[in-house]
Formats: structure tokens, C-alpha cells, sequence
């Protein structure tokens, strides 16, 4: 009779976790973390996606007096540095809604994104460089805090760049510590941590998750033009923000004109 009641207590149990869409457990690699392996996709929860401020009240970013000219610069007078073929970077591809994919070993995590760039994110312990050479995505370097990975990020470039797709600035003083975790078998999700006294007045924090593709999805060759020739047409900045702070039009039927050809 117990052993009855047994069945029936693990079989509402499971019910109720298939109702609730629960997922099973994460996998792990031989040596015991978390596998993070496999084709990331966007959800639809993330709102607004490409945005850095996403949850922070009002989506207002804390710009200091600096930042604040950083972005006005952005979005007047500078061109979506990814429409020139120029790399992301972090945080912008933690809040992209692009897809991505893990490649994971016992001494690396490789994140590929669809544009072909890639990180290369070492997990053997060692230190940042005493003077790293700045680059789009920084001195990378990571270490296992239980089944959260950890990547600290300094060492950043500050010309060409853009912290997420609506044109807010970053500055070479910029530092990002990322926690991702893997809390089940369809999803990953990361927490980071985004610093810049230069042109922030506070840290801030920016969350999501991505839930894992189906088993024959993968990422693509793409290929893009580093030297565009029709890059004339582009206008500065992100264009409109809607007020749910994704990038827009409200009503996209019908579309502005075009601007007028560059003259020669």
C-alpha cells in the first residue's frame, strides 16, 4: 500500500512538472561543471532585447556628465559599429538578440556568434595581463565558482564601440564580471556585472536567459563586408527607440524616405 501511494505521490510530481514546463536536469562534463555546449537562443521574455539598461527603473542608464556626451556622440554622429563588420564586444553580445554557440573543454569556453566572431575564455586559473592590448571583448579570463562560471573582463577598446545595440557608450575603464549558470537542461543564463567610472556613476547589473536550440541547429558561415562601399546610406546613430526601449519604428508601414544620395 505504501509503495502504492509512492507511485502515485512521484506520478502527480511529475505531472505537475510537465504542466509547469519544468525541464530536466543540466548535464555536466567528465569533470563534474555544468556543460554548457550547444546552439543559445533569445526568449521572447527578454525585453527590451539589445538593451543594457533593460532592467534598470525607467530604463534610464546612470550616465555621468561624460557618458552623457559619449552617447549623444553615439547616436548623432557615429555609424552602428557591427553595420561596418566591426566586433560587438561585451556586454553588447550578452544583450544581442542574436543566437550563439558554446564550445566547451576543461581548459577554455568558446562562445561563437553568428557574425563569426568568437571568445576564447580560459578557465585554467591563470591571471589578467599586467598590460593587456585593448580589444572589443578585453583580457578575458575565467574560473569556476560551483556551477557558475565566471568571466572577468577588463582591458577594453574605446573608439568603434557601442555597449549594446541602442548606441550607449562604454569607455576604456570599462570592467564586466559575468556569471553564467546552466539551471537546467534547456536553458543558460548569464548576470553580469557592468562597471565604468568614466562614464557611469554606479555599477549595474543586466540579466537574461536563452533557451537551447534543437539538436541539428548550429550556427552558419556568414561573411561581412569590412569595407563597405554603400556604407554612405547608413544614418548616424541607432535610429528611433521605441518606448519599451527596443530598436524601431513604431509603425514600420510606411517606412521614412531614404535619404539623398552622397554627393560626389
Amino acid at each position: 500500500m505504501i509503495r502504492f501511494i509512492r507511485r502515485m505521490l512521484f506520478g502527480l510530481i511529475g505531472v505537475t512538472m510537465l504542466a509547469a514546463g519544468a525541464s530536466a536536469p543540466a548535464p555536466r562534463t567528465a569533470d563534474g561543471h555544468p556543460d554548457f555546449n550547444g546552439y543559445w537562443q533569445g526568449t521572447k521574455e527578454t525585453v527590451p532585447t539589445g538593451n543594457i539598461a533593460k532592467d534598470l527603473p525607467g530604463l534610464k542608464l546612470p550616465l555621468t556628465p561624460a557618458g552623457e556626451a559619449a552617447w549623444k556622440h553615439n547616436v548623432t554622429a557615429t555609424i552602428d559599429p557591427e553595420s561596418l563588420c566591426i566586433i560587438g564586444g561585451i556586454p553588447r553580445h550578452d544583450a544581442s538578440g542574436l543566437p550563439f554557440q558554446i564550445v566547451q573543454s576543461p581548459k577554455y569556453v568558446v562562445f561563437l556568434y553568428f557574425y563569426t566572431y568568437f571568445r576564447l575564455v580560459p578557465t585554467d586559473g591563470r591571471k589578467h595581463e599586467e598590460d593587456p592590448d585593448p580589444s572589443y571583448f578585453g583580457d578575458e579570463v575565467g574560473h569556476w565558482d560551483g556551477d557558475a562560471l565566471v568571466i572577468d573582463s577588463v582591458g577594453f577598446k574605446d573608439t568603434k564601440v557601442w555597449a549594446d545595440e541602442n548606441g550607449s557608450p562604454h569607455s576604456e575603464a570599462l570592467h564586466v564580471v559575468e556569471r553564467w549558470t546552466r539551471p537546467d537542461m534547456d536553458h543558460i543564463r548569464v548576470e553580469a556585472r557592468i562597471e565604468d567610472p568614466k562614464f557611469y556613476t554606479r555599477p549595474f547589473t543586466y540579466s537574461r536567459t536563452w533557451v537551447l536550440g534543437k539538436p541539428d541547429e548550429k550556427l552558419n558561415e556568414y561573411s561581412c563586408a569590412e569595407n563597405n562601399i554603400d556604407k554612405d546610406h547608413l544614418g548616424f546613430g541607432p535610429g528611433p527607440i521605441r518606448p519599451d526601449g527596443t530598436r524601431g519604428y513604431l509603425n514600420p508601414a510606411p517606412l521614412p524616405p531614404l535619404p539623398a544620395p552622397a554627393k560626389k
